[in-house]
């Protein structure tokens, strides 16, 4: 990963209330999200559990949804909280949605103790993929 960098503390603020609209009945692990898209704009998300596991939607998908519908497709950075040490990093399917929009963004993820783990999104997921749009 790269050299830690200064944590956006409106994504960060953004990250941790989201997490705090968790529904999480099954696995009590919540989860927020927030990313700036390069407009400026923030949007965020927290993860929504099922009682068809399969249908559960995490944070970040969350928040890249609500990008999308607000008619944006590409972010700069993302803050993911989670008050687990280490710091929860985005699973393999989120890191390949972030890829699909923005693999150069910076990726913090970060919890209640400060810990945090960075990178560029690419860097979660080397030899990811995209299409041509």
């Amino acid at each position: 990963m790269t050299v830690e960098v200064q944590i956006d503390a409106v994504l960060l603020e953004a990250a941790q209330g989201a997490r705090q609209q968790a529904y999480v009945p099954y696995s009590g692990f919540q989860v927020g999200a927030a990313l700036r898209s390069v407009s400026g704009r923030v949007f965020f998300g927290a993860n929504v559990e099922n009682a068809s596991y399969g249908l559960a939607r995490c944070a970040e998908q969350s928040a890249v949804q609500a990008m999308v519908t607000g008619g944006e497709q590409d972010f700069t950075e993302i803050v993911v909280y989670t008050e687990a040490s280490p710091p929860a990093s985005p699973c393999g399917a989120c890191r390949q949605i972030l890829f699909e929009f923005s693999p150069d963004a910076r990726v913090s993820c970060v919890n209640h103790l400060g810990e945090r783990v960075q990178g560029q999104v690419k860097d979660f997921l080397p030899h990811g993929f995209r299409l041509e749009r």
